[in-house]
């Protein structure tokens, strides 16, 4: 790194400017210089250090101090002995890289941190230990952390996943993301209705983030280009009279497992670039004194605001250019550090988009190396197609965001003259390459030939990018066959498919501590390395001991479970029960409504005199907002649950619960405890699912259809370990053609005994007109979800669950083999995927004693 400059955003201060700087700098060089002791990770350093941190650092009394005080003081100790292996993992990316990857989402859903750095930092027995000695305990300690509010479901657990794993492998992956001040919502229930209040996980602070003011940047909106000819006569375009927003670096570590390693993800906080107007002020006009720093905020208060309104998508729409822009012109700093111009820049970066969030990349990166640093049009569109890769994460034509091209002619003036520009450039390609198809060079144009058109940003990311990729081999291949088929004979090479995985440090090792614990003693420690080696367990499936043991494990996580259950909902339920769990983001295409169908159906039967085995139901996730039939369906999903608990003939053979507030916390605690995982999405709708994955990973058993990665997973474990139903991709096409609901549940006296119930208004609790809404659209030929279709397989399949149940050694089998058929869902094989086609990185090497 330069020696001679000092770093600020946008204006580089060297060392000329500042008298005397650079010779205090020399001098006092030597006594910088590290000493390389590292902290101590003994009981005894760990207790000091937390003792130390109470006091000192924060300042407390025992006798006074509230309990997070003492989580803050446990975190910075932990803190403390990643910051060394931080800031080595950064030198040695600096210095020996010769190329990274920059992970642009908006979403990062992280969950509590403590726990996942002592693990992979390997204090987990001495700090335990401290801690006890302190009258603590390190579980309990744990507890007391909020979950961080960076992201709402799949998308963003998965973007966490991938960081550890990359993190575990020593690849260099920065992660760029956005600093919510609140998270998506927090969730409660009231009379059926689903309630949102603010998650204000930053109200206490949080101690994993370290603040960077000094690598802030501009971002700019509104204001207008104006042209200049130059002296030789090219046109220059200039964005001026522009709104600034200051982006703000907040990084916070991110350790990889026992190998020293600690990569960065980088959250921006928007602030305005003035705190308030004083003349404003001093003449009274207080609101109007911090309306711009208020405006500015807003970019990263919170996490997907309500976009019903204008104003709402004009938030979004600020909110994803902010970051592109923000994690752009950083990118761009660093490189200048070493740097005189782009020149290698191109092999030295990958930007991968996760979604098509941050597909305002394309535009951003060219305004800065054409506007900023000078380089001709041909040049900064050779760098951004060498260095932007695509990952598309839905295969609903709706999820596709596009965005009004007035909104983003008066948001983002000069990006938007780039966009006209490559679409004009990539129209021409299109009819060079398709002649006289019209209609096909319509369907790829970026922007849309509506009367009010649109800019697709998919079709933005696709033409900018060099590498597109599906998450599971089903999603691809429906990618590059359907929604996307012209790119596809456009430029095959760029579509591969990139099968989705989590980590399995967070979703078995560390949330399945009794798990970890028998597959230490069964199979050493290097499983959590190296998953492939689960496969150990195949040959024990059937070991009676082993079987036992697997049994134990997974009563005490089902014991754990209904602790929460209860806390939360005050229903108790017997852990004897079969546990049946559906937990997702709430949707009508994942079919929450399926599952509540069928525990009527057990309820009916029940009342009916027909014997059922004990189950208990779970169902959690959150609805946007503004969702309307996404809440009804929790609406109805908590009246049906009302009249199942409530009645004293059945409470001992089947319970329904939605559990509010669902989060990363809750899942750790869901998914050791399942013994049949949900996974009944509409046949091609889903793209991947990982949900399923963590499941599979701790011996739950799916039922499912073939959507998403469920195939894969099938694939995995063999039919016998799987309870497939429902229509296939192309069964949903055709059924489409003449769907009647009606004629299907006219001929299945199961469904007519179903929607008669509904109809009876047994389950309305006051609200017949919206339950109503919810059953007459399933029962509409127009249903798009097909779950009148799909459920007389369903039941069919549940009658096969519940066989197979009622077979203890025969369940317990299919369990242990899931498990033992998880390892190619490791987030761990995803990362070696991307690195080997699209990264193309290299490991990090710390020096010896890094």
């Amino acid at each position: 790194m330069r020696q001679d400059k000092i770093m600020n955003s946008t204006n580089p201060i060297t060392a000329a400017e500042l008298p005397g700087t650079a010779q205090a700098m020399v001098s006092v060089d030597a006594a910088w210089v590290h000493d390389q002791m590292p902290l101590g990770t003994d009981r005894d350093a760990l207790r000091q250090a937390v003792v130390d941190h109470f006091t000192r650092t924060l300042g407390r009394d025992i006798d006074y101090a509230a309990a997070h005080y003492l989580y803050k003081a446990v975190a910075l100790s932990v803190r403390d002995r990643m910051m060394e292996r931080w800031l080595a993992t950064r030198q040695a990316v600096e210095s020996s890289v010769p190329r990274h990857t920059c992970y642009l989402s908006m979403e990062f859903l992280m969950g509590r941190a403590l726990r996942n750095a002592v693990h992979n930092l390997n204090l987990q027995d001495e700090l335990g230990a401290s801690l006890e000695e302190l009258g603590l305990t390190l579980e309990k300690t744990e507890q007391l952390e909020t979950d961080a509010g960076l992201g709402n479901g799949g998308l963003g657990r998965l973007a966490a996943c991938f960081l550890d794993s990359c993190a575990s492998l020593a690849l260099p992956v920065t992660g760029y993301g956005l600093r919510y001040r609140y998270g998506m919502f927090r969730q409660s229930i009231d009379k059926g209705f689903q309630v949102e209040r603010p998650d204000n996980w930053l109200s206490e602070g949080h101690v994993w983030e370290l603040e960077r003011p000094e690598l802030s940047c501009r971002v700019h909106f509104g204001g207008r280009v104006e042209l200049i000819r130059a002296l030789d006569g090219s046109v220059i375009h200039r964005w001026v009279d522009t709104d600034d927003v200051r982006a703000v670096p907040f990084d916070v570590p991110v350790p990889g497992y026992d190998n020293g390693i600690v990569n960065t993800l980088r959250l921006w906080n928007s602030t305005a670039t003035d705190e308030f107007n004083l003349s404003e002020f001093n003449a009274g006009g207080y609101t109007e004194a911090v309306a711009a720093k208020n405006a500015a905020e807003n970019i990263t208060m919170v996490l997907y605001p309500n976009d019903a309104s204008e104003n709402g998508k004009v938030l979004r729409l600020r909110q994803q250019y902010f970051l592109v822009s923000a994690s752009l012109q950083d990118a761009l700093r660093i490189w200048l550090l070493q740097n005189d111009d782009f020149v290698g820049f191109a092999d030295a970066h990958c930007f991968q988009l996760n979604d098509t969030h941050p597909s305002l990349a394309v535009p951003e990166l060219m305004r800065l190396l054409i506007d900023e640093h000078k380089l001709s049009w041909d040049e900064s569109w050779s760098i951004t197609t060498r260095v932007m890769a695509y990952t598309n994460h839905t295969l609903l034509p709706e999820a596709l965001e596009c965005w009004s091209l007035g909104m983003i002619g008066a948001l983002l003036p000069r990006p938007m003259e780039i966009i006209e520009e490559i679409n004009k450039r990539f129209l021409e390609e299109v009819s060079e390459a398709m002649p006289g198809q019209l209609q096909q060079h319509a369907e790829m144009s970026i922007i849309s030939f509506d009367a009010q058109p649109v800019v697709r940003m998919a079709h933005l990311a696709i033409v900018g990018s060099f590498s597109i990729n599906g998450v599971a081999a089903l999603h691809s291949k429906l990618l590059k066959e359907g929604l996307f088929a012209n790119f596809n004979a456009l430029w095959p090479t760029r579509f591969n498919n990139k099968t989705n995985g989590v980590t399995q440090r967070r979703w078995l090792a560390y949330c399945n501590p009794g798990m970890t614990s028998l597959l230490n003693d069964t199979l050493g420690l290097n499983w959590i390395s190296h998953l492939d080696q689960l496969e150990e367990l195949i040959p024990l499936a059937d070991d009676e001991s082993f079987q036992k043991q697997w049994v134990d494990v997974k009563r005490q996580n089902k014991q754990a479970l209904s602790q929460l259950v209860a806390e939360r909902t005050g229903i108790k339920v017997d852990t004897d029960m079969l546990f049946d769990v559906q937990v997702k983001r709430m949707h009508e295409y994942k079919r929450q409504l399926l599952c509540t169908l069928h525990a009527v159906h057990v309820y009916l039967d029940l009342l009916d005199g027909r014997d059922h085995a004990p189950r208990f139901v779970l169902i959690a996730g959150k609805a946007a907002p503004g969702y309307y039939m996404a809440k009804s369906i929790i609406k109805l999903i908590n009246n049906v649950a009302d009249v199942i608990n409530k009645d004293k003939r059945t409470a001992d053979r089947l319970k329904l619960v939605f559990l509010p507030d669902y989060n990363v916390s809750a899942m750790e605690v869901i998914c050791p405890a399942a013994d049949l995982s949900e996974q009944v999405s509409t046949a091609g709708k889903e793209a991947s699912g990982t949900g399923n994955m963590k499941f599979m990973m701790n011996g739950a058993v799916t039922i499912g259809t073939l959507d998403g990665a469920n195939v894969e997973i099938l694939d995995a474990v063999g039919s016998e370990n799987f309870f497939q139903f429902g229509l296939t991709v192309d069964d949903v096409d055709a059924a489409r053609k003449g769907y009647t609901p009606s004629a299907i549940i006219a001929a299945d006296s199961r469904l007519q005994r179903l929607f008669e119930a509904f109809d009876s208004g047994m389950f309305d609790a006051g609200e017949s007109e919206l339950i109503r809404h919810v059953i007459d659209a399933a029962r509409s030929p127009g249903d798009a979800w097909l779950t009148v279709a799909d459920l007389p397989d369903y039941l069919d399949a549940q009658e096969l669950v519940e066989m197979s149940w009622r077979d203890v050694p025969g369940w317990t089998r299919k369990s242990i083999l899931n498990t033992a058929n998880s390892a190619r869902f490791s987030t761990d094989r995803t990362m070696r995927d991307y690195n080997q086609d699209i990264w193309r990185l290299q490991s990090i090497e710390l020096p010896v004693g890094g």
